[in-house]
């Protein structure tokens, strides 16, 4: 069992007040304790813990390419294994380099079984290069490249389901999680690499810059997400639903308000045909998981 007061994840890195990407990493590693091995993508935690030749990372840490975390991930572990050792290895990606650039070397590393945890910290665009829309992009949301006008609502494509996606290639442990739920991180991580074969962990991780909203209401936002039920933390194992989290919902508007990203459905007029369109990706959800109490 991991040790929970350990710091992993060093202060002093150069992210955003209030970054949820910086609160998951230091969550996640406490998840994995000391013996663990990380590759990460290039992408906003990248940049802002590892500039040369500093580093806020307490563990070995590994950057490659863009794309190729899951293959550098699956060499390390293939390695370990030959020479007999146990550390934990894991991939920490953003959404961009998850469900889009790196998808390719993901179901390889998974269709070849390799005992490793992949993590993606999800904050719904590319939000290092300039907040373009990525395969995670809520519908609605307006980013550079999936700009709200007169001609478009934002992005008009769902949200890829990449658990699904993994869980289908015979992971055996899949699971969500949230920043605004620092223990359960903890626990859904500590499970993960515990857990022989390919594992996958979703962090939803807001990101205030990129979504639009005051730092200091990182956790508030991560909640409303949940309790709107249009992010829903699960646990699949072995392709089935284990456990979800029940909630009492709220109307989706309660999390759209909050944020830059998708003020273009209330202003300058409310638009409620576009946002039942999202209570109904929402209601989707909450049949999907039986999330409601």
């Amino acid at each position: 069992m991991a040790d929970k007061s350990l710091e992993l994840f060093d202060a002093g890195h150069r992210a955003c007040g209030g970054c949820g990407p910086a609160l998951a990493a230091r969550l996640i590693l406490k998840g994995c304790g000391p013996h663990t091995i990380v590759t990460v993508s290039t992408g906003c935690m990248e940049v802002f813990s590892t500039p040369y030749p500093e580093t806020a990372w307490k563990v070995p840490l590994i950057h490659s390419l863009f794309e190729n975390a899951s293959a550098v991930a699956s060499g390390i572990e293939a390695s370990l294994k030959k020479q007999g050792r146990n550390e934990h290895v894991i991939c920490i990606c953003g959404d961009g380099a998850t469900f889009d650039i790196g998808m390719l070397c993901i179901s390889g590393a998974f269709e070849r079984g390799h005992n490793i945890t992949y993590i993606c910290y999800d904050n719904e665009a590319y939000m290092n290069t300039g907040i373009q829309r990525s395969g995670a992009t809520p519908y609605d949301a307006s980013t550079t490249t999936s700009p709200a006008g007169r001609q478009s609502f934002g992005n008009s494509r769902p949200k890829k389901d990449l658990p699904s996606i993994l869980a289908a290639h015979g992971a055996p442990y899949v699971a969500t999680c949230s920043v605004a739920y620092p223990n359960d991180i903890i626990k859904k991580v500590e499970r993960a690499v515990n857990t022989e074969g390919p594992c996958y962990i979703q962090v939803h991780a807001p990101c205030c810059t990129g979504w639009g909203f005051d730092g200091k209401k990182t956790m508030a936002v991560g909640k409303l997400a949940i309790e709107t039920g249009l992010w829903v933390n699960f646990e699949l194992v072995n392709g089935s639903v284990e456990k979800a989290k029940k909630i009492k919902r709220r109307p989706v508007e309660d999390y759209l308000q909050e944020q830059k990203r998708f003020r273009h459905l209330f202003k300058p007029n409310r638009n409620d045909a576009e946002i039942a369109k999202i209570q109904a990706i929402a209601d989707v959800n909450a049949l999907k998981y039986g999330i409601d109490i």
